[in-house]
């Protein structure tokens, strides 16, 4: 009788396995878990910005090794995580020691460590690099979905609409286009209207420099000249350096044909914030900063 108990005990254990599994559908295929999802780790800023919109604490992070490269609004949000190491190379080692349910990874970054990270535990491939602001906001709803949290996401995004919403109406006054672009040591790198800050800009009623359809990456180096031909009225600037290309351009006689040399028309932002965070919480706090912008 007692192989035959056993037998019937793993049996209801399976059944309610199977009764309890969630499938959800994703640009990947079909993502199913077996469990309820208590500890994730996410290795894209994006990812923690959708957890921490409907209050899920990650329990370890990709944050290029700098618990201040995520976003103010979003580390006050969740519980203190432990690295994982960059973005670009996560740490293996160290994701399996947290013994997580859930990864979170970037197919564009991940997917060629796609058998290590599932032999560490189920690993959910969204896109979050190179794609736009509407993109970002539906990789966050798959997120939520497979934590059990559709309602709790679309109260959030309800919110997040009408918080962007008002926050245009104070953008109102703006006229012209806008662009966003990355100030280097070697370069400019201007993103392009497909981009999640183009996507933002966008979002706010405002508008953004049309491109080639040939030319339309996420992000692009340009000369003096062929920003010349873009001629945004205003340049957003993140800078990831002290000294970069654009303090040499504005020496050069040519800077001053642009719309956005104008008093006003240059504006400083934090390119981290800009360029790497993403999300819904990224997209409002940009928002300020364009407002702050205008105030001043």
């Amino acid at each position: 009788m007692r192989p035959l108990k056993w037998v019937v005990t793993l049996f209801c254990l399976l059944s309610a396995s199977v009764a309890n599994a969630l499938t959800v559908a994703t640009p990947q295929g079909p993502f199913t878990l077996d469990r309820p999802v208590k500890r994730v780790v996410a290795l894209e800023f994006s990812f923690v910005d959708a957890l921490a919109a409907i209050g899920v604490s990650p329990v370890g992070v990709a944050d290029d090794l700098d618990p201040n490269r995520l976003l103010p609004a979003v580390r006050a949000k969740i519980s203190p995580w432990q690295s994982v190491g960059t973005r670009s190379q996560p740490s293996l080692e160290a994701i399996a020691a947290l013994k997580p349910d859930l990864i979170i990874a970037d197919w564009d970054r991940h997917r060629a460590m796609a058998d290590a990270l599932n032999k560490i535990a189920p690993t959910l491939f969204l896109a979050s690099r190179r794609v736009g602001y509407e993109q970002t906001l539906q990789a966050a709803e798959t997120i939520a979905a497979v934590l059990g949290q559709r309602e709790a996401m679309n109260r959030e995004l309800a919110r997040h609409h009408k918080v962007m919403n008002e926050k245009g109406k104070q953008l109102a006054s703006w006229q012209g286009q806008v662009q966003f672009a990355v100030a280097r040591e070697n370069g400019l790198f201007i993103h392009a209207p497909d981009s999640f800050a183009a996507g933002v800009i966008q979002a706010l009623g405002l508008k953004v420099p049309p491109m080639a359809e040939r030319d339309s990456e996420a992000s692009r180096q340009v000369s003096l000249e062929q920003l010349l031909a873009l001629n945004p009225d205003y340049l957003v600037i993140g800078r990831y350096s002290e000294q970069s290309t654009l303090d040499r351009w504005q020496k050069d006689p040519m800077w001053r044909l642009l719309k956005a040399a104008q008093p006003g028309h240059l504006i400083d932002v934090d390119g981290n914030n800009w360029a790497r965070s993403r999300g819904i919480l990224a997209a409002e706090s940009m928002a300020d900063d364009l407002i702050r912008a205008r105030s001043h």
